[in-house]
């Protein structure tokens, strides 16, 4: 029987605990957001947290209450609330202006010399969250009684918000050993280590934690930190499906629903489109980089080695935001990549957050309704920039390799125009419904219609792809009507949902690679 795998950290507290793993960093329940507010929203959601807080220091011991005034001072701090109303009188949301206040402060206290200020960090954070929680009205939950706590950090009010009469430990990736939370583990004898580096540990397995020697126990075939997966590249990726004269061919599936990820097997397939406006339900959602990161991690620990792409949100249209309401009214035709670079802000916490779940796997990044050149180099500079951030605040990360949906009929047209593209994923959807301006969800019949144009004009944009990889990831791919002329067209990946996946393996062993029936078929 394999032994269990002991990984060295830093002590924090003293003391041996054992229990099931809680994780920090797994995805809860989409937010629903308060009436969207200015100002005022912000205010009240201030009072909230300091009426939180003030109920958390009822009865606790001197240290604790030092650590809750001092974040109640913050709170109060005019600076903070200075900074963040200029944030929003430049037209920054609420809840965005709220987030870059703070994770500014939080950023400067990251990169400070001193391990005492690096600590504070997590203070701050924790006031960050607790207000982001009063506005969206989803207060942080409590975690059950005799866990071992798995994360980066542990917010101070979370630990005094917790029952450790029952046991339980904390085991951090970072963290610090002269933070409010290791004072508080010490007086209260809950056993603590910082500094493991992440670790992969399932919700619930069994974790122990020695404070005394400064060791993380895992189960047999625990494993610390994944390694860095290469760059996706179809073209390299293993293929088992060929047509009947011999071509490979990979079908990846569609993921719309973060309740789909448990059912992807990494056997099977690897996923060529996660839509993750579906994961993003709220202002409040889009401005959450942890609850972000989460959801994208656990789909790239779900494929394994398989290649995913996750597009960046597609909002706007027919896509509405709850939250931006106002914008989307002033601008109704503003929508996928136009809309992030409008509102950078939301842009810049995805990006992070898929900058930092690219180490859990083969991430690539698919930029949503992309029409000039400009755009994917202009995204391509905002990812830039925050991963010089993240690698200023030694927060692990990769640059994955971008590339575009090509769903604009005019960048179809000129895709030999797109040069700083990693890689072309074809939406049929958008693509057939523009070329024939018809409605979204128009009639089948036209569609159909308009289905011999959509492969013309798919098999000239596949020439003009100048050897880099192609996909398509809309309808047309998982319905084998079409199978033979996009074979034609020179598709050699396609992304499906995934019950129309069987369907179109067994259609694809059937023809060659031009489309024709095999002989005998």
């Amino acid at each position: 029987m394999a032994e269990p795998l002991r990984l060295k950290a830093k002590s924090a507290s003293p003391g041996i605990a054992s229990g099931p793993a809680f994780l920090a960093e797994k995805p809860g329940a989409a937010a629903t957001p308060e009436t969207a507010g200015g100002y005022g929203a912000l205010e009240k959601a201030i009072d909230i947290s300091i009426g939180e807080l003030e109920r958390l220091a009822e009865g606790a011991d001197a240290e604790s209450r030092d650590i809750i005034d001092f974040q109640i001072e913050v709170l109060r701090d005019p600076t903070i609330a200075e900074a963040t109303g200029a944030r929003m009188r430049a037209d920054e949301n609420v809840v965005f202006a709220w987030v870059a206040t703070l994770d500014a402060y939080i950023g400067e206290l990251e990169t400070a010399d001193e391990e005492q200020m690096r600590a504070r960090a997590i203070d701050i954070l924790d006031i960050k969250n607790r207000v982001l929680g009063a506005l969206a009205g989803t207060p942080v939950a409590d975690f059950p009684p005799g866990s071992v706590f798995v994360g980066k950090d542990m917010e101070p009010s979370r630990f005094l918000a917790h029952d450790w009469s029952k046991g339980g430990g904390i085991a951090l990736f970072a963290g610090s050993a002269a933070g409010h939370v290791a004072l508080l583990a010490r007086a209260k004898s809950v056993p603590m280590v910082v500094g493991t580096g992440r670790f992969s540990v399932a919700d619930r397995d069994p974790v122990g934690v020695d404070g005394d020697a400064g060791v993380v126990i895992l189960k047999a075939g625990g494993m610390l930190i994944p390694p860095l997966a290469p760059a996706g590249d179809t073209k390299t990726e293993s293929r088992e499906l060929r047509t009947a004269d011999g071509v490979p061919i990979l079908v990846s599936i569609n993921i719309n629903d973060p309740a789909e990820i448990d059912a992807l097997d990494p056997a099977t397939a690897g996923v060529g489109l996660m839509r993750s406006e579906f994961s993003v339900t709220s202002i409040a959602d889009a401005a959450n980089e942890e609850r972000q990161l989460a959801i994208y991690r656990r789909v790239l620990e779900q494929a394994g080695e398989k290649p995913v792409i996750i597009r960046m949100l597609d909002i706007g249209g027919d896509k509405p935001l709850a939250g931006l309401e106002d914008l989307q009214a002033l601008e109704p035709g503003l929508r996928g990549i136009r809309l992030l670079l409008a509102r950078p802000e939301i842009a810049r916490v995805q990006a992070r957050a898929l900058l930092r779940a690219a180490v859990f796997g083969k991430l690539s990044v698919m930029l949503p309704m992309v029409t000039f050149p400009d755009e994917i180099d202009r995204m391509r500079e905002l990812f830039r920039e925050e991963a010089e951030k993240l690698g200023r605040r030694a927060l692990l990360h990769r640059m994955p390799p971008i590339g575009m949906m090509v769903e604009v009929p005019s960048a179809a047209l000129m895709l030999d125009t797109f040069g700083s593209a990693a890689f072309f994923s074809f939406g049929t959807n958008d693509l057939t419904q523009y070329l024939a301006a018809s409605a979204r969800d128009g009639d089948e019949a036209d569609a159909g219609k308009a289905a011999p144009a959509v492969l013309r004009l798919i098999a000239q944009a596949v020439k003009l792809a100048g050897g880099r990889p192609v996909s398509i990831c809309g309808d047309m791919a998982g319905d084998p009507h079409y199978l033979p002329g996009l074979l034609a067209a020179g598709l050699r990946h396609f992304s499906v949902a995934p019950a129309r996946r069987p369907a179109i393996r067994s259609a694809i062993i059937g023809l060659n690679a031009d489309g024709t029936r095999a002989a005998g078929e």
